[in-house]
């Protein structure tokens, strides 16, 4: 099997391929579902080791695609800037290998600043390369508490304001949606460095989902994010909890919020 695959389900709404380079993750998030799928506890999974031959496997699989116009996201299981990554900077040379094949690439990661040791090679990706973080809580300490190895707020935005300053496109997920006035804030304070926006919503934890009013939610969301000019994707959970809310085409279509693909010439 590739190291670069196409995800299934809602994994698919964030990008049509997806490569994983680590095994666990060391941010440690409450809500996260990895542990249980992977049948460990949140203490193992919070030990991270690279995949086995991870950097063979993903040169093996970008030469096979190589000028590929689909967008690879980097990561979906774990994080491309856990604490790990220092280490073993496995991120790192795979974006050599997806720039040295010309493939377009989408980032999402909660380690905030850690992914500037790689802004060198986000400039040389140009307008084919887009950087973003998990927007969660405004409140450090609710972010501590749910997020216990991941970076602050005001790390995650002060990231994307030096990637914004450096011209790489940015982009923010804001799923899961634990507290909606907290993510509200989020979304008023990244405005100005952030170019694009999926929202999606907490599900099936604890209950806690079946307490908050989505319609309201996603009303002052798309009223913030349009009046602000912004490109924006709703998640179908996201839309099916509020089905009154109207939505354009862009705004429901994932796959027209991927980023530039190369051509062959560039």
């Amino acid at each position: 099997m590739s190291i670069i695959y196409e995800p299934k389900g809602k994994a698919r709404e964030y990008s049509p391929l997806a490569a994983n380079f680590y095994s666990g993750c060391d941010h440690k998030c409450r809500y996260c579902y990895a542990p249980t799928i992977q049948f460990k506890s949140r203490e193992d999974y919070a030990v991270v080791s690279p995949r086995p031959n991870i950097v063979s496997l993903f040169e093996a699989g970008a030469r096979k695609i190589s000028n590929c116009q689909k967008q690879i996201l980097f990561n979906f299981m774990g994080d491309p800037y856990c604490h790990a990554n220092r280490q073993y900077k496995i991120t790192r040379q795979c974006l050599e290998i997806a720039l040295k094949h010309k493939l377009p690439i989408a980032i999402l990661t909660k380690g905030g600043e850690r992914c500037l040791a790689d802004l060198d090679l986000f400039r040389k990706f140009g307008k084919h390369i887009k950087v973003g973080a998990t927007l969660t809580f405004f409140d450090p300490e609710k972010s501590a508490e749910w997020e216990n190895g991941a970076a602050l707020p005001g790390s995650r935005i002060m990231t994307l304001k030096t990637l914004h300053e450096n011209g790489i496109k940015t982009w923010a997920s804001f799923e899961p949606v634990i507290e909606p006035e907290e993510s509200l804030k989020m979304i008023k304070a990244t405005l100005r460095y952030c170019d694009e926006y999926k929202v999606g919503k907490l599900n099936n934890f604890g209950g806690l989902d079946k307490k908050i009013d989505w319609t309201a939610f996603l009303k002052e969301a798309v009223s913030i994010l349009r009046a602000s000019k912004k490109r924006f994707y709703i998640k179908k959970d996201l839309r099916e909890a509020a089905p009154s809310i109207e939505l354009s085409e862009l705004e429901t279509t994932a796959d027209l919020h991927c980023i530039t693909p190369w051509t062959k010439n560039h």
